[in-house]
């Protein structure tokens, strides 16, 4: 949903299949205004994969590869049960905390050190692994007004990391 509204935001135009997954490419926000003097928006590429979340890295690491990204120029958004619903967290690196699509990215990228928007989803009253999943797959409790002022501040993170690590480092 994020990365929805982030190609919707940017106006990124349709998604074409790639690297086992859905790829727009465009520029991280509006043209400036001609004669404005402020410089264009950094260039981005939005990935969702298409694999199961377990093998995204089978869909990440190929394109981090042909686009020749350093590993700080990779952000991944996901979901975090360990964050209540409406949380929105950003780090580099740190623990997977059990996240199989995390764990598969690092496989692939050869690291956890990439920059992570977390999207808190709040966690089951079950530990049961099947119940876990059940509501990790299945649709939001919360209702709409909820769930899109999750979206839209978890859109802010990413606009505000990527800005920040252009500033950082030049163009994007």
């Amino acid at each position: 949903m994020v990365a929805e509204q982030l190609a919707e935001r940017w106006d990124l135009g349709r998604a074409r299949d790639r690297f086992r997954g859905r790829l727009s490419e465009g520029r991280a926000g509006a043209p400036p205004a001609a004669g404005s003097g402020e410089t264009q928006p950094p260039r981005v590429a939005l990935l969702c994969p298409q694999t199961y979340m377990n093998e995204a890295g089978r869909s990440v690491g190929p394109a981090r590869g042909a686009y020749k990204l350093p590993l700080d120029r990779v952000l991944v958004v996901h979901d975090e049960i360990d964050l209540p619903f409406g949380e929105v967290r950003t780090r580099v690196g740190g623990g997977l905390a059990g996240h199989n699509g995390l764990k598969s990215i690092k496989r692939e990228l050869g690291s956890a050190d990439f920059m992570r928007v977390r999207v808190g989803v709040g966690r089951p009253a079950s530990s049961d692994p099947e119940i876990v999943s059940a509501y990790v797959l299945g649709r939001f409790r919360e209702d709409e007004g909820q769930v899109r002022e999750l979206v839209d501040r978890a859109c802010a993170a990413v606009e505000a990391s990527v800005l920040a690590s252009v500033a950082a480092g030049g163009e994007g």
